[in-house]
């Protein structure tokens, strides 16, 4: 068994012009709404810390084109744009990360622990691999009940040190369980180079390790992970056990907002903006002809102007009441 890396040709791009248009919205109703929450911080709105998903936009929108909305699926505390990607209320989305009556979880979670079991969230997860163990028994239920549903996990680069990590790859490939690991490797475990953690060139090779068919994308290029995602969703829904799929991608902004990003250059950083998901999209836009930059543009402001009226609305909703705290918690 050997690592596959996808490799992209020509027809892979050669996609609808509504699908294009698809891809674009979402890419960029991620950004916007990560925009309008380094904002929403900034004036106050939401408490502890934010995590900005800029710059990894391509992994959700590609991994998420084939997922169902009855599909199990778990992340990190920077997952709203996972929780966007399948299809979540960004309303509901502003609502809970300001700690309103509306959101989510009626402003219980806060903007680290956002579920709702009707979009399949089982929670976005605070703790550094905390929620691939959850996707796992997921899955296990998906199978138990053969209701054809899949799970998807998404980790960092970091969580590959955690022992819960290898449990849970041992044992979803044990019961050979309808489960996707994506590890979104952004190169650094909070402020920590990942090459100074691990020797492995290629993190997919922990997958291997468990006997797991594993791949590496391009994590930046929507093309290449909606290819690869096609490819694996049919796989495990068919129930021929997990997957593993490390994305290479970069975090744009630092690990939290107001993180100093003392530990990595200018220059780094500026290389990885010249391939950002937005640039590599709008390349290949133009060089398979999809889009005009007019219907970008429409599309753009349209979505730049919902997200602006959900973010003015989740402002406008209620603290809940002191009885509220007692709802809901089992």
């Amino acid at each position: 068994m050997e690592i596959n890396f996808i490799q992209t040709n020509d027809s892979d791009y050669e996609v609808t012009k509504d699908e294009a248009k698809a891809l674009w919205r979402k890419l960029i109703e991620i950004r916007s709404f990560e925009e309008k929450s380094i904002e929403a911080y900034k004036e106050g709105l939401l408490g502890g810390s934010l995590h900005p998903y800029i710059g990894q936009e391509a992994v959700a929108t590609g991994m998420s084109a084939f997922l169902n909305e009855s599909d199990y699926m778990t992340t990190t505390y920077r997952g709203r744009g996972h929780a966007l990607a399948k299809k979540a209320d960004p309303f509901k989305l502003f609502a809970e990360m300001f700690g309103r009556i509306d959101g989510y979880c009626k402003g219980k979670g806060g903007p680290m622990h956002i579920a709702n079991s009707k979009l399949g969230m089982l929670g976005a997860n605070g703790i550094v691999a905390g929620g691939i163990p959850i996707a796992v028994g997921a899955a296990l239920t998906a199978k138990t009940l053969k209701n054809n549903h899949v799970a998807i996990t998404y980790f960092g680069d970091g969580s590959t040190n955690q022992g819960v990590f290898h449990e849970a790859l041992n044992l979803a490939a044990v019961l050979k369980l309808p489960m996707i690991f994506v590890c979104e490797n952004n190169l650094y475990s909070e402020m920590t180079p990942i090459s100074d953690s691990v020797l492995n060139e290629h993190l997919a090779e922990r997958g291997l390790a468990y006997r797991i068919l594993s791949y590496v994308v391009d994590g930046n290029d929507v093309f290449a992970v909606r290819k690869l995602a096609k490819e694996v969703t049919a796989f495990v829904r068919e129930g021929n056990g997990p997957v593993f799929i490390e994305a290479k991608t970069y975090r744009l902004l630092g690990h939290m907002f107001g993180d100093t990003e003392i530990y990595r250059t200018k220059e780094e950083v500026a290389s990885w903006k010249e391939k950002e998901p937005l640039i590599q999209f709008k390349q290949a836009v133009e060089k398979y002809n999809l889009l005009t930059e007019d219907e970008m543009l429409a599309i753009e402001n349209e979505v730049k102007a919902s997200i602006d009226n959900a973010f003015e609305r989740a402002k406008l909703s209620e603290q809940p009441s002191l009885e509220e705290v007692f709802t809901d918690v089992y």
